[in-house]
């Protein structure tokens, strides 16, 4: 397996991460644009999710050389994002975040399913790879976030450039991955319904993720009316990527299929009480630390989990499409609905009420697994 090769892709493309979800929102504050406008602009980000891996999926699982199409969407995302010097109006950075980001966000599903295709039946050591993501976005939070005390938030602009292009060089260096054989299964549509439980699998992945967004939204504006400087809430968002990190390097020791169930609950619970510990004790940085701490159940844990049954479940030319499948119904179609209310729910209502509706938008995600989701999720094709 190219250990090395795979895990830098990962940290380049989550070190973009680590600027978009910080730093993105207060540069868009920045230029005079309103919490709606943000939010809207912000749900771009998630929106395109939704249809770009989708699409490139279908290249993928129809092609002979998936990694051949993960290169061109790295380089076409370096070419539409250098439209962000040329503009600062609301509908020109809307049409720019909307091409760029379409190619950004087709590469991460196809890497994921080339990753899990070079661990072959090793698929337990995925953390061990996509541990270095979550090193990519500390790094840069981390760093931006000291910068940004003494620089203009348009700092960001430079910088998410050389590290998409980073992202394409990486892809350079990644060999072709051989596709598992398995026998055809029919159209997507036709094959999910052999699997009752996995639509209820991808509605809790969309709740988990909306009620997500107003963190990744706003969480550095947020605290910025509290008093924080940027280098404290850089630390802060790259403490919660720190535990996730220490997450990824143990996941195998408990990733089995029989826990799947149990681990979705407790990662969908801990999620509810993290949104309600920040959006009511925002002046308290030692409850600020104990949520970020909880990251590593909110996002990793649940995302660990959720990769290896998108494995399970979607297998032969069905691969590139379910994880596609599943990063824009969660990511895309729950990130993109949770910033577009968070960006009018923190304008109306304030901020602890919005961060409660997220709590409660993950309580209902544990209660649908726990009346809905009952298998062990051994390999199931």
């Amino acid at each position: 397996m190219p250990y090395w090769r795979l895990s830098s892709f990962y940290f380049v493309y989550f070190a973009t991460l680590g600027v978009l979800l910080p730093y993105w929102s207060p540069y868009l504050a920045s230029l005079g644009f309103s919490l709606s406008e943000i939010g809207n602009l912000m749900a771009i980000i998630m929106a395109t999710k939704m249809i770009a891996p989708n699409i490139w999926a279908w290249l993928a699982d129809h092609s002979r050389s998936s990694m051949r199409l993960v290169r061109l969407a790295a380089l076409l995302s370096v070419i539409f994002y250098i439209g962000v010097f040329f503009g600062k109006g609301f509908w020109w950075l809307a049409g720019v975040m909307m091409l760029f980001t379409f190619f950004w966000n087709a590469a991460l599903p196809q890497m994921e399913v080339t990753t899990l295709n070079h661990l072959g039946d090793d698929d337990q050591r995925y953390g061990k790879v996509r541990l270095w993501g979550s090193i990519g976005f500390i790094v840069t939070s981390m760093l931006l976030g000291y910068a940004l005390d003494s620089h203009p938030a348009s700092l960001v602009l430079p910088v998410v450039l050389i590290l998409l292009t980073g992202i394409f060089i990486s892809t350079l260096f990644i060999p072709e991955a051989g596709k598992p054989a398995h026998p055809e299964q029919g159209g997507i549509l036709k094959y999910i319904r052999q699997y009752p439980e996995l639509m209820s699998f991808l509605t809790v992945s969309f709740l988990l993720q909306a009620s997500h967004a107003p963190y990744y939204t706003f969480y550095t504006l947020y605290l910025s009316d509290f008093g924080y400087s940027k280098t404290v809430i850089g630390i802060l968002w790259a403490l919660g990527v720190l535990f996730e990190v220490l997450l990824f390097l143990n996941l195998h020791k408990f990733l089995r299929p029989v826990r799947f169930r149990a681990l979705l609950i407790w990662s969908s619970l801990i999620t509810a009480l993290r949104w309600l510990i920040i959006g009511m004790f925002p002046q308290s940085i030692v409850l600020l630390i104990a949520a970020q701490i909880l990251h590593a159940v909110s996002f990793g844990l649940f995302h660990g989990v959720a990769v290896s049954m998108v494995y399970r479940y979607f297998t032969g030319r069905h691969q590139h499409r379910g994880m596609a499948l599943y990063g824009s119904i969660s990511f895309g179609a729950g990130g993109a609905v949770g910033s577009l209310a968070s960006g009018y729910m923190m304008g109306w209502f304030g901020a602890s009420f919005t961060f409660a509706i997220a709590s409660l938008t993950a309580l209902i995600a544990a209660a649908l697994v726990w009346f809905r989701i009952k298998g062990n999720f051994e390999k199931v094709a």
